[in-house]
């Protein structure tokens, strides 16, 4: 490493309110760029910041306009990139360890407001019904059009225990509507599981964390040990997951693939930035850290498996899906996902600040870049929470300003057709009125709910394809 570190970092949206991205384990040296200065165009910024200094109707820190010129420069690259202040940074850093202060929103910004990426499992946000593609237009009495993405998520932020009120506008819904939430301290565990029946598992990763690749072998251990013989059947759930940690999604597909197979794969200008990660336990151990994977029960890497994703799985979560989808390792349904296929780099710039920079984009094993298409599901399962005219029209990356291109073209037209769509009964789909789409709470200690009609529908499929292979 050299004086200036550089983190690849694989989250979802631009910044989050209280939601930390976060990022990978250090990258290999930094290289400086060599770039000749567009001499006009600097004297044209000089002119301006020496006429904003002179005639704007009040005095203006010279820190706080460089800032400013720091933080346009970036966020007109693309939805990713981004200047992080001193408090962004340490935020950032503090979310790889699964505890952060907040109301638990991966946001992004569209024609001047706030739009909701995904509420995060178990924080405020969710409980109080934020949902995918919710733009919110107030924070308390303040309206959110002109501030910048970053102003608007430290207003998000603050004391735990404080209320704040967002008005939304929710397609769908007549008129705008104000929720309450309360901000807590976010502390979340990144894999959950259930033995759903006997011969089935469940496991569900909400984000993936420094810690994600042992929590998911300590789960598998667990299920196969309360099942007390070899699964029939296991179901991974990436649903609104956002992302994290690349090391974390090589690990979660190292656990069910042949050990080498290729699990994804970047492209970009630098060298820094082509990397070709397989399963293997250099690219998901820390330095000095034994092999967790290597005690799994032998069945994990045969068990038939289905993979469930949304439009608010993403990024570290499309890597896993389409690793498993090319390897044919399993069954990939729900709806397509939000097709963030780009790589972030921090780089810190020495005065506690760092720049998040696109750096790369990501291909699955087969080349198939997901960047604004995502991965299609083999079996498309509605989502009941969802309306029907509204099944595939939630938020993604294609949606996003400035959002980077697909190197093969089409941006948002998925490469694949789904070999089945299974509609929701109509009983089980959410109506808009903008109050009754509040997700119903989970019983203290539950994982999944009962009723989930996409659970259902893959433990269906694990079915079948266990009496098929008992004909």
């Amino acid at each position: 490493m050299t004086h200036k570190a550089k983190f690849v970092l694989v989250g979802l949206a631009g910044i989050l309110a209280g939601a930390a991205l976060t990022l990978n384990l250090p990258a290999i040296a930094d290289k400086e760029a060599e770039t000749a200065l567009p001499v006009e165009e600097l004297r044209a910024f000089t002119d301006v910041f020496a006429r904003i200094k002179s005639d704007y109707v009040e005095p203006v820190d010279d820190k706080k306009l460089i800032s400013s010129a720091i933080d346009g420069m970036l966020s007109g690259l693309d939805p990713h990139s981004a200047y992080l202040d001193a408090e962004g940074f340490k935020d950032l850093q503090v979310g790889t360890q699964g505890e952060f202060g907040g109301l638990g929103i991966e946001v992004g910004m569209e024609d001047g407001f706030v739009k909701v990426v995904s509420p995060i499992e178990d924080t405020p946000a969710f409980k109080a019904g934020v949902k995918p593609g919710d733009l919110i237009i107030k924070l308390d009495d303040t309206p959110v059009k002109g501030m910048t993405l970053s102003d608007a998520v430290k207003r998000m932020r603050g004391k735990p225990g404080s209320p704040i009120k967002l008005t939304i506008v929710r397609k769908g819904v007549d008129k705008p509507f104000v929720l309450t939430l309360t901000r807590a301290v976010i502390k979340i565990r990144s894999v959950k599981f259930k033995l759903l029946e006997n011969g089935y598992g469940y496991v569900r990763v909400t984000q993936f964390q420094e810690h994600t690749g042992e929590l998911l072998a300590d789960a598998l251990k667990q299920l196969y040990k309360d099942n007390k013989a070899p699964l029939k059947g296991m179901i991974l759930d990436l649903r609104n997951d956002p992302g994290g940690l690349l090391n974390g999604a090589v690990a979660v597909t190292a656990a069910f693939v042949k050990p080498d197979s290729l699990v994804v794969y970047t492209e970009g200008r630098t060298e820094d930035a082509k990397m070709r990660l397989t399963a293997s336990p250099e690219n998901y151990l820390r330095p000095m850290q034994s092999d967790y994977l290597n005690s799994l029960p032998a069945g994990v890497k045969q068990v038939p498996m289905v993979v469930l994703i949304n439009g608010g799985s993403a990024s570290a979560s499309e890597i896993v899906a389409g690793a498993l989808q090319d390897h044919k390792r399993a069954v990939i349904m729900g709806t397509r996902s939000f097709g963030k296929g780009s790589v972030q780099t921090i780089l810190p710039l020495g005065n506690g600040t760092a720049i998040k920079l696109t750096t790369a984009r990501y291909f699955t094993p087969s080349g198939r870049s997901i960047q604004a298409k995502g991965i299609e599901p083999d079996i498309v399962v509605e989502d009941p929470s969802m309306p029907s005219d509204d099944q595939g029209f939630g938020i993604r990356e294609a949606d996003l300003e400035h959002h980077l291109s697909n190197p093969d073209g089409g941006d948002s037209t998925p490469e694949s057709k789904p070999s089945e769509i299974i509609k929701a009964p109509p009983a089980t789909r959410s109506e808009p009125d903008g109050k009754d789409k509040k997700p119903v709470p989970l019983a203290p200690g539950e994982v999944v709910s009962k009723n989930d009609f996409q659970v259902n529908q893959a433990l269906n499929l694990l079915k079948g394809l266990q009496i098929l292979q008992g004909r």
